[in-house]
C-alpha cells in the first residue's frame, strides 16, 4: 500500500467482541485503515447486557496514549467510553498536546442495556473539556438530551439539538442519531451553519449491540483518509444500515451488527 492511513480509538472493551474497542478495530479494518486501541475501561458485558466495568488507571491510559504518539501518528483520533471525569481530563489534555486535528467524539453513556457507563459528576466536565475539541460528535437521541439539558421529541428537536451543539458547545460538527425515533431512522448533521438528512429504511431486529461505536469509528475511519465530514457521515450511515440489515443472529441478547456487510455488498470482498 502506498498510503496507510491510521487511526485511533480510545474507549472500553467488550469480550464478546460487539461494542468498544473490539468493535472500533474490527471496523477500521473493514475500512481499509490501520487501528490502534487504547483502553480506558475493562468492561464485563456481552449481548444480554453490562455486568460490571473497571477504570484503567490514569498513569496507564497516559502511557497507552504516548506510546501510541512516540510511535505512529495516527490521521484521526476518536473516543467513546471514558466513565470519569479524571479520565476526561487527562484525554482533553492528550489531544491538546499532541495538536490532534481530527478528533471524532462518541459520548457514551448508557449501554443499550441501560447500565450507566459514564458518572454524574463526568458530564460538565464532557461538555466543557472535550466537546469544544471535537471536529464532529455523534450523540444518540439521549446522550444529546443530556448535553442540551432538553427533551428531544420531533425531527425538528433533532435539528435543533445539532445547531446548539455546535453554536453553544463548541464542536465543529454534530451528528444526532435517530434510532430512538419511529419511522424511518433519520440522522441529522449540523455542519457549517447547515443541516444535511440522512435516511434509511428501520430494520425489524433487537440485534443492534455496537451500533454506536460502529457509526463513530466509521466516521473516524472516513475522515483519516481525507474524506469530508459530509461524505464520512454519508459512508458510516450505509456502513450502519447494512450492519443492521444483514444482522448476525449471534448471541442471546441484543446481538451485534455484521461489520462485514457493507463492504459484502458494495466492493464484494
Amino acid at each position: 500500500m502506498s498510503n496507510i492511513y491510521k487511526a485511533l480509538s480510545i474507549a472500553g472493551t467488550d469480550p464478546t467482541g460487539g461494542a468498544g474497542i473490539h468493535a472500533d478495530l474490527k471496523t477500521f479494518q473493514e475500512q481499509r485503515v490501520y487501528g490502534m486501541a487504547v483502553i480506558t475501561s475493562v468492561v464485563a458485558q456481552n449481548t444480554l447486557g453490562v455486568k460490571s466495568f473497571e477504570e484503567v488507571s490514569i498513569e496507564n491510559i497516559s502511557e497507552q496514549i504516548d506510546c501510541v504518539f512516540e510511535d505512529i501518528i495516527p490521521d484521526a483520533v476518536k473516543t467513546g467510553m471514558l466513565a470519569s471525569q479524571s479520565i476526561i481530563e487527562l484525554i482533553a489534555n492528550k489531544l491538546k498536546k499532541n495538536e490532534v486535528k481530527l478528533y471524532v467524539m462518541d459520548p457514551v453513556m448508557v449501554a443499550k442495556s441501560g447500565h450507566h457507563l459514564l458518572h454524574e459528576e463526568a458530564i460538565s466536565s464532557l461538555k466543557a473539556l472535550l466537546i469544544p475539541l471535537a471536529t464532529i460528535i455523534t450523540p444518540n437521541i439521549p446522550e444529546a438530551e443530556v448535553i442540551i439539558g432538553k427533551n428531544i421529541h420531533t425531527i425538528n428537536d433533532m435539528r435543533n439539538a445539532a445547531k446548539e451543539i455546535v453554536e453553544v458547545y463548541g464542536a465543529k460538527a454534530a451528528v444526532i442519531k435517530g434510532g430512538h425515533m419511529q419511522g424511518e431512522a433519520r440522522d441529522i448533521l449540523y455542519h457549517n451553519g447547515e443541516i444535511k438528512e440522512f435516511s434509511s429504511a428501520r430494520y425489524n431486529t433487537v440485534n443492534t449491540h455496537g451500533t454506536g461505536c460502529t457509526f463513530s469509528t466509521v466516521i473516524t475511519a472516513e475522515l483519516a483518509k481525507n474524506n469530508s465530514i459530509e461524505d464520512s457521515v454519508k459512508t458510516s450511515k450505509e456502513f450502519i444500515s447494512q450492519a443492521i440489515q444483514k444482522t448476525l443472529n449471534i448471541g442471546k441478547g441484543q446481538g451485534p451488527t455484521n461489520h462485514f456487510a457493507y463492504n459484502e455488498k458494495n466492493k464484494g470482498y
